[in-house]
């Protein structure tokens, strides 16, 4: 209570002190925030791609359908040594008017489920079952898009206009399957083939339409010297492995979130500026009564103690008022982009606590030149100080 009381002995310029420290807070919280979303989204991706190949059309990469390929391929890439199974898919947008978002996108996904066996990147089910190999005419939907679908287990859902049955709902795994609905191969291939323009429809075979294949290696072979020796064999496809998701998605995501973070740091430590103007002030306006507590006896330590508790206290309050409303920004964020199916904030604990911790230390390290400074005062000077 004592060191609230000295902290608060002019109410006006430490509320002021701790508002700065709240606002460099908020910053980081709702920054941090936007990176943890991301960062969380990447580490799902890295664990999906981290143990197969993925094959698109040679030159046109894309998981929404840009490049096409034959499902004929799909021998000629199994036929390859080291290779245990193929699967084909077809990946394109749910909605394809939609504009461009931040985060990603509803996608509609169709598989042929060959490779189920072989997944590692397991995903569980908040409600119904799986979808199984053949089953024409129904889906499973991942979670963020229940509400806009309106997916129930066991009711049907409007997808490009056509009627499935939801026969399952994915639970929340914070990466892409959230924004996904899935179906079989030959589904998603009748729905993508009425994006292709009409003359190129009239050409192609929609049963043999493919936009990407999965490759799963054979226990014991190397995904990215498998990746290799595909392109080095099958004509007109590329093969990637794990290394590519990284290398082009979570590099570049690693350097946006160390934006995001520093444009908030650099918030934070502005406001510890206010707590080295507010500690100098206090020991300057405190003086005498520094100089009466060493002549009876206080000890240097005891002197720094105090005075870099007080600035604890202050980044403690500032960094938990800054949490609070950090935590409210970013729910609310979250609840105002929820219409645009938009998720981009989340809060962990990790960022939570570091938040805190953060502000804490801060004030302690701000906090430090004062109280070096008042227990360095000579108890005769500091007793005649006026």
């Amino acid at each position: 209570m004592q060191v609230l009381r000295n902290v608060f002995r002019r109410k006006v310029r430490v509320l002021l002190t701790i508002s700065g420290i709240t606002i460099g807070v908020l910053a980081l919280v709702v920054m941090g925030s936007m990176a943890e979303r991301i960062s969380v989204m990447v580490s799902g991706g890295t664990r999906f791609y981290a143990d197969k190949v993925t094959v698109t059309a040679e030159g046109g990469a894309s998981m929404f359908g840009n490049s096409l390929l034959s499902l004929k391929k799909r021998e000629e890439i199994k036929a390859v040594p080291g290779v245990l199974e193929v699967s084909a898919s077809v990946g394109t947008l749910l909605d394809p008017e939609a504009g461009m978002s931040f985060g990603m996108p509803p996608i509609l996904l169709g598989d042929d489920m060959r490779g189920d066996p072989y997944e590692s990147f397991r995903i569980e089910y908040a409600a119904g079952r799986p979808l199984r190999a053949g089953e024409l005419g129904s889906v499973v939907v991942g979670s963020d898009l229940v509400t806009r679908l309106g997916a129930e287990v066991g009711k049907q859902v409007t997808i490009r206009g056509e009627q499935f049955t939801v026969v399952g709902i994915l639970d929340k795994t914070l990466t892409a399957p959230d924004m996904a609905v899935y179906m079989n191969l030959a589904d998603a291939q009748r729905l993508f083939a009425q994006d292709l323009p009409e003359m190129i429809r009239s050409f192609v075979d929609v049963e043999d339409l493919v936009t990407t294949f999965t490759v799963y290696p054979a226990p014991g072979v190397d995904p990215e010297e498998l990746a290799q020796t595909i392109n080095e064999t099958v004509s007109g496809v590329t093969a990637t492995g794990p290394s590519f998701f990284q290398e082009q998605i979570a590099n570049a995501t690693r350097i946006l979130n160390a934006i995001l973070y520093g444009v908030a740091i650099i918030s934070l430590v502005v406001g510890g500026l206010s707590v080295i103007n507010t500690m100098t002030m206090s020991v300057s306006e405190r003086t005498r009564e520094i100089g009466v507590r060493k002549a009876i006896g206080a000890s240097d330590r005891q002197i720094v103690r105090q005075f870099l508790t007080e600035a604890g206290v202050i980044g403690l309050l500032g960094g938990i008022s800054g949490l609070v409303l950090g935590v409210i920004a970013a729910t609310l964020g979250d609840i105002a982009l929820a219409r645009s199916n938009v998720d981009l904030f989340l809060v962990t604990p990790r960022l939570a606590i570091g938040s805190v911790v953060f502000a804490v230390v801060l004030g302690l390290v701000s906090g430090l030149y004062p109280s070096l400074h008042a227990a360095r005062m000579r108890p005769v000077n500091a007793l005649r100080y006026e």
